[in-house]
């Protein structure tokens, strides 16, 4: 089965935690991985420069237990876009995904991200050229609108002009982007939600699908989303920050009953980070991701103090983690 049939008989859009940059790199989605095992899992947005030019293997590796996972591409060339895909394919990534959502300055002045959602042509022309070169799914990650666009106009018109260029999967973010006077930490948490224009998305185009991001903190709020007949819910900065709470128990959306406690997740973790630090790398680097595991439990602060003061030492190693570990279950003995 290849990895386009695979991706889609099993609907792994169903639930999925997003592109976040300086976060979703690939020592996280090992460890979200371990708390689902059937929710796609996307990569940093990469820019189609940086694929092109830069240190391929750097930008594109990954462990093959993140299956599935899409690649989130940035750019606004169409050439250089799917260049960009043809040199990603061995990899074997089971979607590819362009970013029209992110409002960052240094993304605007690329010409890509959000400011896209001005220029559906364009948008267009670059899923064309990348579709040319794809052997899995090219989707579309987009805000409902931008600055002072109209979201009830411009949404639906952006939707049909991408899906006459052969896109029939779409993310869509559920805020307006400023691109000017708010940071990109604003346009994540200022503009206002608006769940039920996306909702209208799918019953306006119900053989396209549409998935939901922005705003959505637990797995029953997914669900709920999923009941009004979302084809998909994407989880966001709770995934992070609370990844226990937020992914544990979410492969319910498959009729899976795959629930492990946190501590488990942890002990899975340990051969993943031996072999890390084997290949030269620091303990820092993967724990960082694991701060939230516990949160709002008993022990979770001394849990983030011990990650916190020590795995950014030289020589840290795994005992450092199986000592955070122990102000958990400690605390949880004590209790």
């Amino acid at each position: 089965m290849g990895s386009t049939e695979k991706s889609i008989n099993n609907n792994s859009f169903r639930l999925s935690v997003a592109p976040m940059m300086d976060w979703t790199d690939r020592h996280c989605r090992v460890f979200h991985r371990l708390m689902t095992r059937r929710a796609m899992l996307y990569t940093e947005m990469v820019t189609a420069p940086a694929v092109v030019h830069g240190p391929k293997p750097r930008l594109l590796d990954y462990s093959a237990g993140e299956h599935p996972i899409a690649l989130q591409l940035g750019g606004s060339d169409p050439r250089e876009l799917a260049e960009a895909v043809r040199i990603a394919r061995p990899w074997g990534y089971d979607e590819v995904n362009l970013n029209c959502g992110c409002p960052s300055d240094r993304v605007q002045s690329g010409c890509f991200g959000a400011v896209l959602m001005k220029d559906p042509d364009l948008v267009a022309d670059c899923v064309t050229a990348m579709q040319a070169e794809a052997d899995v799914p090219v989707t579309v990650k987009c805000r409902i609108g931008v600055d002072d666009q109209e979201p009830e106009a411009v949404l639906p018109a952006f939707i049909e002009r991408l899906a006459r260029a052969g896109v029939d999967h779409f993310v869509i973010h559920a805020r307006k982007a400023w691109l000017q006077g708010l940071s990109p930490k604003e346009n994540r948490e200022i503009p206002p939600l608006n769940h039920d224009l996306v909702v209208a998305m799918k019953a306006r185009f119900p053989e396209l699908t549409i998935c939901l991001n922005g705003g959505v903190t637990t797995l029953d709020q997914a669900g709920a989303l999923l009941a009004q007949g979302l084809d998909g819910v994407m989880l966001g900065r709770a995934a992070y920050h609370d990844p226990g709470h937020a992914l544990i128990g979410a492969d319910r959306f498959w009729g899976e009953d795959h629930v492990p406690d946190e501590a488990e997740v942890v002990h899975q973790m340990l051969p993943y980070i031996e072999a890390h630090l084997a290949d030269g790398g620091r303990l820092h680097q993967v724990t960082r991701h694991m701060l939230g595991l516990f949160h709002g439990k008993a022990g979770a602060r001394g849990w983030r103090q011990v990650l916190s003061s020590e795995a950014s030492r030289e020589g840290a190693g795994t005992e450092v983690l199986l000592r955070a570990l122990e102000k958990v279950t400690g605390a949880v003995a004590a209790a």
